[in-house]
């Protein structure tokens, strides 16, 4: 049945799939590169779904990270098993290894996607948490723009630098946001964004589109702030912007040295 599925129902060029789903589909996917080296990831997944719940969304995060919780041993039939209502807007599908059911023989995950999107229906943004790799396998070559979550801590950043990459060469996504978690009064957040941004044009031919700077000790609850409401109402516009913010990339001469510092 699973081969049938492949061979009847999705098309043989996965990425051509892919963009259609982002072109038509009601529903916004947002990569999110999940971050071992970050002490509040969660934290940071929270915030996002406050933003987008703010704008009235439905909010759905697909936790495909390898610290997510395995998934219902009923998702094999139905993934409809695996979303839990955390709010009236907010839901939370743990996904652990899900995607990889769905790889096809080309290493694309894609199809993992569309089968999400059919079990939720009334959601208009999917937080797809998970690593790089699994990101590169599930969005490979389409207009999706990854997410990438960062501290101020060099660990931190140099994986979300690395992150960027593999993401870049192994997937062709060539623009990308990051999230900076950081302690209002921290001195090095200016800096980190200036410089991945820097590398990112040198280094990779790719575009720090947008940066965003969280505090970690907010409250939840608490209003977002400008820069990530207006992040969450740009992704929920119906018209795209892919060339918008491409002056963060406009600093050159910073070395991948200075990032992993």
């Amino acid at each position: 049945m699973h081969d049938d599925y492949h061979d009847s129902q999705y098309p043989q060029d996965q990425a051509h799939g892919l963009r259609q789903l982002f072109a038509h589909a009601r529903v916004r996917m947002v990569p999110v590169v999940a971050n071992p080296h970050m002490a509040f990831g969660g934290v940071m997944l929270e915030r996002l779904c406050t933003a987008f719940a703010e704008q009235g969304a439905q909010v759905m995060v697909v936790d495909a990270s390898d610290r997510a919780p395995s998934p219902d041993e009923l998702s094999v039939m139905d993934l409809g098993e695996c979303i839990e209502t955390l709010s009236p807007q907010v839901s939370y599908m743990a996904a652990r290894g899900l995607p990889l059911r769905y790889v096809d023989a080309t290493g694309s995950t894609a199809a993992f996607l569309q089968a999400v999107a059919d079990a939720a229906p009334h959601v208009d943004v999917m937080l797809v948490h998970a690593t790089e790799s699994d990101l590169c396998r599930l969005f490979m070559r389409s207009e999706a723009r990854p997410l990438l979550l960062a501290d101020d801590r060099p660990a931190s950043v140099t994986h979300a630098y690395a992150a960027m990459k593999l993401l870049t060469q192994r997937a062709h996504l060539m623009v990308h946001d990051l999230l900076l978690c950081a302690a209002p009064t921290s001195p090095r957040v200016e800096r980190i964004a200036a410089q991945v941004a820097s590398c990112a044009d040198s280094f990779l031919g790719a575009v720090l589109r947008d940066w965003l700077h969280v505090d970690p000790a907010s409250d939840a609850r608490e209003a977002p702030t400008p820069a990530l409401r207006r992040w969450a109402r740009e992704v929920l516009s119906p018209v795209a912007m892919p060339h918008a913010g491409l002056a963060m990339a406009g600093r050159r001469g910073a070395s991948s040295q200075h990032v992993l510092n």
